[in-house]
């Protein structure tokens, strides 16, 4: 292999109370995927499941058959998404804690920290902005639940199938900006660890490289490269070991340019529905990944697809003509990028293993079967 390959792993694919209260009894992430449409001529939607089906994370065949098909692409692990919103609240948690109490499957496994709120837009479209409101909201509650949080993830850190990094635990933070104190919880985290007998930390932040910019704010846009390059050190300075670039508006706007998200952000403000903000696949991929990935503390990203149409509609931004052919020189790109840093730090997350909501899934489907996890395996052999 030339690349450590782990794939972002979504735990929502069975019922749970708190989804069942806002969307539904029964709501999965399968509710929305069944009832996409397509929104123009060729749009790939909706997309079906093959050899897993309509699977339910509760079923371990499902869990072990997952990893079996991971195998096969290449990926040496899954981090499991974790929703801990302080204070003991904390939701999907079962996929993993089934997965850490029954040793199956024998696959290698790694966290990543969701640290973001829930609203009644999370998994789908409120009807009106005005009816979007808070589930859960992400709090930041100091040393006392920072010490709850790490024992209630203990058993996890203490799996002899957990991911490392310089011999320590890899460990992956959503939004490293909304903390006000990361580097005290750095700390209390890496002493707890060493109490309890277990290597410290390798945090790693995911950063989306070009932050949130007004219409007016991308008339004044000129270095894309300088911008991103000022977020991702930005996240550094926070305390974090290393960073996962998510260039995803970086690729937008090198692809379609500054003014065609000016006029879309302009639409969308408006609440018109006259367009939809669609960008080439292979464009996408071909400019997601840049020198900067090189450095040995920057981790790149394969992105498989993206596609949200299934929870928000119009509304979604979508990557038109994802096919095996594109992902693969996509994926060749991101893993030829790392080659130059040691194994240790080839680390390259896919996004994702199973975002089905998000046309980010390397799952297979009934239009492209395995091939995607073929292509991924081919690019990382090749």
């Amino acid at each position: 292999m030339k690349a450590r390959l782990i794939a972002l792993y979504l735990p929502q694919f069975h019922p749970v109370e708190v989804n069942n209260k806002y969307w539904g009894e029964g709501f999965t992430e399968w509710t929305n995927v069944v009832k996409a449409k397509p929104l123009y001529r060729g749009h790939y939607e909706p997309r079906i499941p093959a050899d897993l089906g309509f699977y339910d994370l509760r079923i371990e065949e499902v869990r072990k058959k997952q990893a079996e098909l991971a195998k096969q692409a290449g990926i040496e692990g899954f981090c499991y998404w974790h929703y801990w919103f302080g204070n003991g609240k904390e939701v999907l948690e079962k996929p993993l804690d089934w997965v850490i109490e029954s040793g199956k499957p024998d696959f290698p496994l790694c966290v990543g920290w969701a640290n973001h709120s829930w609203t009644t837009s999370t998994w789908t479209n409120a009807k009106k902005q005005c009816e979007r409101k808070y589930i859960f909201k992400q709090e930041y509650l100091g040393e006392e639940d920072y010490v709850a949080h790490f024992n209630r993830l203990l058993p996890v850190f203490k799996d002899s199938r957990y991911i490392k990094v310089e011999n320590k635990l890899l460990f992956l933070i959503y939004d490293i900006f909304s903390f006000t104190d990361f580097k005290a919880f750095r700390n209390i985290w890496n002493n707890l660890a060493r109490e309890n007998g277990l290597p410290e930390f390798y945090f790693v932040a995911y950063v989306n490289t070009l932050p949130q910019f007004s219409i007016r704010d991308l008339k004044k846009i000129k270095n894309l490269d300088e911008i991103q390059q000022q977020t991702v050190q930005k996240a550094l300075d926070c305390g974090v070991d290393a960073v996962n670039t998510v260039n995803q508006k970086y690729a937008e706007l090198k692809t379609r340019g500054v003014l065609y998200k000016a006029f879309i952000g302009f639409i969308r403000k408006k609440n018109l529905k006259i367009c939809l903000e669609k960008y080439n696949y292979r464009k996408i991929v071909n400019s997601y990944n840049t020198r900067l990935n090189e450095k040995i503390n920057i981790f790149p990203q394969i992105l498989v697809g993206n596609d949200r149409s299934p929870r928000a509609g119009r509304k979604a931004i979508i990557y038109d003509k994802a096919t095996p052919e594109a992902f693969y020189e996509g994926a060749s790109k991101a893993i030829n990028i790392v080659q130059n840093k040691d194994m240790d730090h080839r680390i390259i997350f896919v996004n994702s293993w199973n975002e089905w909501g998000e046309g980010a899934y390397m799952e297979p489907d009934l239009r492209y079967g395995k091939s995607f996890i073929n292509e991924l395996a081919k690019a990382n052999r090749d």
